[in-house]
């Protein structure tokens, strides 16, 4: 093997580790979150389990592929867990994977 080939075989090995890491890290959602099922009313405010209630300001609300959202893309309905700021805003939200969704939740 030539040394550029081999340069260029340990690169790839390089980068299948980085991605296989990156990959592999699981989100881990704080104990204190609660859950339920949310849905976008207006603007920013959102119902969850059927109470109203006020996104705060820089609230970030993630998918399931913990990509961001926007409050009016979310799926009506959908199985969240929810942390809320010491106003009572909600600050942060996470949709649950299948996977979150099957545990049991601790809170009850």
């Amino acid at each position: 093997m030539t040394r550029s080939r081999a340069a260029l075989h340990a690169a790839g090995w390089a980068l299948a580790l980085v991605i296989g890491t990156a990959a592999a890290q699981l989100r881990t959602l704080p104990p204190e979150a609660k859950r339920g099922s949310i849905r976008h009313q207006h603007d920013m405010v959102v119902s969850i389990s059927g109470r109203p209630m006020q996104l705060a300001a820089g609230a970030q609300i993630r998918d399931a592929s913990n990509r961001i959202v926007v409050p009016a893309a979310l799926p009506a309905d959908v199985l969240v867990k929810f942390t809320v700021d010491p106003a009572g805003h909600v600050n942060r939200v996470w949709i649950l994977t299948d996977a979150e969704a099957a545990q049991p939740d601790p809170r009850r």
